[in-house]
């Protein structure tokens, strides 16, 4: 797997942005945490009316072949996919591009000289997310899918900052994260909160002083309440939110 490609804080991977942003959401991996992710991106918008908010072209196409069922060799490559939803969002007029899915950056390397706009780059902004904390953080909890996990993303961005991960053995990835992602995937949130709370807790007992929600599904079922009170959850869905705006913005 090839490393991650850029540095954090306003991350991009590809050509560089025009003067006026035009968002691009690479989306529907899954629905659900697409609209999240624009619901987010509206909330951290700041404006009294419609017209303070960001332009942005959504394109949600759930027909992408599962990330972690292709990094483990059981599916096809959905590099495709994401190559015509990044023409299409080009085609509309995007400016630069969002991809709320954790596992899909796997496949950033692989898009990037190809679509023809910017990528923010969610995980490297989170990793550097991490090292604004105060008290420090040192070592972090990673929940998320086993696609990511084999693929070592979040693993390269943190070793660069110095930052431990610790993540769920074998067993709890499997009955506890992978079940509740599923379970969030197929509409049923409230099951996945018991089993996301329980894993983030055995991560916590391990030494972890924050919780990465390292799958865009996890916070639609896991509340930031239900983890330790001095332990943060990070969203990276929000984190790239709070980026693009303030890419905007500048912009």
């Amino acid at each position: 797997m090839n490393s991650p490609v850029g540095t954090p804080v306003g991350t991009t991977v590809g050509t560089p942005v025009g003067t006026t942003e035009i968002i691009g959401i690479l989306g529907g991996m899954g629905p659900a945490a697409t609209a999240d992710f624009y619901a987010k991106l509206v909330s951290m918008t700041p404006g009294r009316s419609d017209q303070d908010h960001l332009t942005t072209v959504i394109w949600s196409d759930p027909t992408i072949p599962d990330r972690t069922e292709a990094l483990l060799g059981n599916g096809p490559d959905p590099t495709p996919w994401l190559l015509n939803g990044g023409r299409v969002l080009r085609e509309a007029g995007a400016t630069v591009i969002a991809i709320p899915c954790n596992t899909a950056h796997a496949f950033v390397p692989r898009i990037a000289d190809h679509v023809g706009l910017p990528i923010i780059h969610m995980i490297g902004e989170v990793a550097h997310h991490l090292t604004t904390l105060r008290p420090a953080v040192r070592t972090v909890g990673l929940l998320a899918t086993t696609g990511t996990v084999r693929a070592g993303l979040y693993q390269e961005w943190l070793d660069r900052y110095g930052i431990r991960l610790v993540l769920p053995d074998e067993a709890d990835q499997h009955s506890e994260v992978m079940a509740a992602i599923r379970a969030v995937k197929a509409g049923a949130r409230g099951e996945a909160t018991a089993s996301l709370a329980r894993a983030a807790r055995r991560l916590t007992e391990r030494g972890a002083q924050a919780i990465i929600a390292g799958c865009t599904e996890i916070p639609l079922g896991l509340p930031a309440d239900a983890v330790a009170a001095d332990v943060p959850l990070i969203d990276p869905a929000a984190i790239l939110a709070r980026t693009l705006v303030r890419r905007a913005r500048a912009a």
